[in-house]
């Protein structure tokens, strides 16, 4: 036997290759109309593979004090080579992975996918969700600019308005009563420790359990989709679909790139705790319906004032969302266009608010 083969066999003893090779070979993926919004999810993993590249590279350089952060990202970008590509696609990365996220999110939420026995992929995926707002929430502090100081002064100001803890977790968030370099500490940890554990640990298991059961086919199509011959049904994952899913990862990393080299992201100037605060502080375009939908609330509304209201309804809300699989139960009718409507007003009011935001901006 060739040396080659040896290798071969001592790997299958150990990690069981030639089964893993044999369900590769046989796993398959629902071919229909509708089958492009597949990538989605897989795009969003790319990315964020390269979030972890990219920001391990960041980390050799960064420096996460008060004194030191932004001085440390100002000579990534002018003195290290290339040091203002990496942290440019380290930025876009960021806003396209969390753009892939929710469009993945909202396609399996009108494809009805989160259906039985799909409830914790759904779950799982919302969690990961929150996880990839979390550090979106958490790297916007670590350059110690200006804009990301006080917008993360405003955010978390939002965060104290939950009913009961909010205290708590502004005090948590920040280390204290104000945004400080304690702040800066935590937010580096939570962005390079604990988010990154618990993502992992989600993302596997979110992948396990799309192995366990599949991908959905949209109910619409099942009926059809069923009735086509096994061969027109399905195609085969690899290398079929595989070297698809790569076509569309070389397409995120053609935009990504593009965006990284043409548009470099910028830096400002260094965050000052004790200037006040600049005109049009806003959030990430990801939190700006939020943000739009707390400014026209009433400053009180009842016993409660209007932003802890706003922070309340979209707990709710997403408490709501999270649990979908279990709130739609299937039926005929109009128990059964509920969700879909439901679903189709998120998006537009999500959608409608953030561009009502940037409008409101540009007058």
């Amino acid at each position: 036997m060739s040396p080659a083969g040896q290798v071969r066999d001592w790997l299958d003893e150990r990690f069981g290759w030639d089964d893993l090779v044999a369900f590769i070979r046989h796993k398959t993926v629902p071919l229909h109309r509708y089958s492009y919004w597949y990538y989605l999810g897989g795009i969003t993993l790319f990315l964020f593979t390269l979030q972890v590249v990219t920001g391990i590279l960041l980390l050799l350089y960064y420096r996460p004090t008060p004194s030191d952060a932004f001085g440390s990202v100002q000579y990534i970008m002018t003195q290290v080579h290339f040091g203002w590509l990496i942290r440019s696609i380290h930025s876009w990365g960021a806003n396209l992975m969390i753009f892939t996220a929710f469009a993945h999110m909202f396609s399996v939420a009108f494809f009805k996918a989160y259906r039985k026995p799909r409830e914790l992929t759904w779950l799982s995926g919302i969690i990961l969700l929150f996880l990839v707002l979390g550090f979106g929430f958490s790297g916007y502090l670590l350059p110690w600019n200006t804009l990301a100081f006080f917008a993360t002064t405003v955010g978390t100001n939002l965060i104290g308005q939950v009913p009961l803890a909010g205290p708590w977790l502004l005090t948590f968030l920040r280390g204290g009563a104000d945004v400080t370099g304690a702040t800066l500490g935590r937010f580096f940890a939570f962005h390079v420790a604990l988010l990154p554990g618990l993502a992992t640990a989600f993302l596997l298991t979110h992948l396990l359990l799309v192995q366990r059961f599949g991908i959905s086919v949209p109910p619409s199509l099942e009926p059809a989709w069923q009735a086509k011959p096994p061969a027109e049904r399905e195609i085969r994952f690899f290398p079929n679909f595989m070297l698809r899913e790569l076509m569309a990862w070389y397409l995120a990393l053609g935009a990504l790139g593009t965006l990284a080299a043409l548009r470099p992201w910028g830096l400002g100037t260094k965050a000052d705790p004790f200037a006040s605060a600049p005109a049009g502080i806003r959030p990430e375009w990801y939190f700006m319906f939020m943000f739009e939908t707390l400014k026209l609330i009433p400053a009180r509304v009842g016993f409660m004032t209007g932003e802890a209201l706003g922070v309340l309804v979209f707990g709710l809300a997403a408490v709501a969302w999270t649990l979908l699989p279990f709130l739609d139960r299937g039926g005929t009718g109009r128990k059964r266009r509920w969700a879909a409507g439901a679903v189709v007003f998120a998006l537009g009011y999500v959608v409608g608010m953030t561009l009502y935001g940037y409008l409101v901006m540009a007058k």
